[in-house]
């Protein structure tokens, strides 16, 4: 048995984004290059570690001397995509994820990974599962990275007592210590 493979080389978009109300959204990564569209649904610490994992691999690309890559410090306004998510149908949850850098077409490669749910009908705990591939350039990369923070960052309020999440619906400090 193969894994699936979804892979975007060159994708026309690739972002992360949300369903739902703060609190209970559900975080997708989702890729179009022309008619092809994929949606997996990741953890919100799985978006931000992503994000901020870019960023780190950009940053340091920048400040290499005689760097050929032209590595843009802050989001090109050409490439901001507030919009939301196209069409969710989700092909798999991530259980893991890695990111690295193709010098060769000066691309940021993100490899998403299936969960290996063994509750999953279809389990199969020798199989190789699913894959998102998706290449960026330097400039889509960053935009990603910050619409991802973005989009992180736009979930509930934090107490400032305890550091935990502010429900719409009230909260009770879990720092009773602090006043």
């Amino acid at each position: 048995m193969t894994a699936t493979v979804n892979e975007f080389n060159w994708p026309d978009r690739v972002v992360i984004g949300t369903i739902g109300a703060p609190g209970s959204r559900t975080f997708y990564l989702q890729a179009r290059a022309g008619s092809e569209l994929s949606s997996i649904a990741l953890e919100k610490q799985q978006a931000a570690a992503v994000a901020e994992m870019i960023d780190e691999i950009l940053d340091q690309l920048s400040t290499v001397k005689g760097n050929p890559f032209n590595v843009p410090e802050h989001t090109p306004v050409e490439l901001v995509d507030n919009d939301p998510l196209e069409e969710v149908n989700e092909s798999f949850r991530v259980g893991s994820m890695n990111l690295g850098w193709d010098a060769t077409v000066a691309q940021v490669v993100l490899e998403a990974f299936s969960l290996n749910d063994e509750d999953d009908e279809n389990f199969d705990p020798d199989g190789p599962g699913a894959v998102m591939r998706v290449r960026m350039p330097v400039g889509t990369a960053r935009a990603f990275a910050m619409r991802t923070h973005e989009i992180v960052a736009a979930g509930r309020p934090v107490c400032s007592n305890c550091g935990y999440p502010i429900d719409p619906d009230g909260h009770t400090c879990r720092d009773e210590n602090r006043q």
